[in-house]
């Protein structure tokens, strides 16, 4: 007897917190859903037999035109997204740039606005992957 389930798979992503040497972080409000409106980190999805570093240092030069180097790895996200059908699982690097860095929102019709903000000056509402790779940045290592 076979029963005709759609198999659910959860699905690989990944952001980076990039900060700026005086401290600020840049956020991208996101124009798609999951979690439209909010702001959140850059990143993307992770392409077949592609580096999960790699695919963070690729989504963030499509997104902002920064180039950048992978520093470390924050943590990895559990996002689950019912209504949608969605689960992701992201892991979520910490990148550094100058305190020079200019980044421009390459990708209008997925990215909203992108700027940068001061941890303690954030925007509302943050992603999941943004409340807690920000959360790990702050924490001691």
């Amino acid at each position: 007897m076979s029963h005709s389930i759609p198999l659910q798979q959860p699905r690989l992503g990944c952001g980076a917190v990039i900060q700026r040497a005086d401290g600020a972080v840049l956020l991208v409000q996101r124009g798609r859903p999951p979690e439209q409106g909010h702001w959140g980190l850059p990143g993307g999805k992770v392409d077949f037999m592609e580096k999960v570093e790699d695919a963070v240092v690729r989504e963030i030069q499509e997104e902002t035109g920064l180039q950048v180097r992978v520093e470390r790895l924050l943590c990895v996200v559990d996002h689950f997204e019912p209504a949608l059908g969605q689960h992701w699982v992201a892991p979520v690097y910490l990148v550094r740039v100058p305190a020079t860095a200019q980044a421009e929102r390459r990708e209008p019709e997925a990215i909203l606005a992108l700027a940068w903000f001061q941890p303690d000056a954030l925007p509302a509402p943050l992603t999941r992957s943004a409340t807690e790779g920000l959360a790990r940045l702050s924490a001691p290592r």
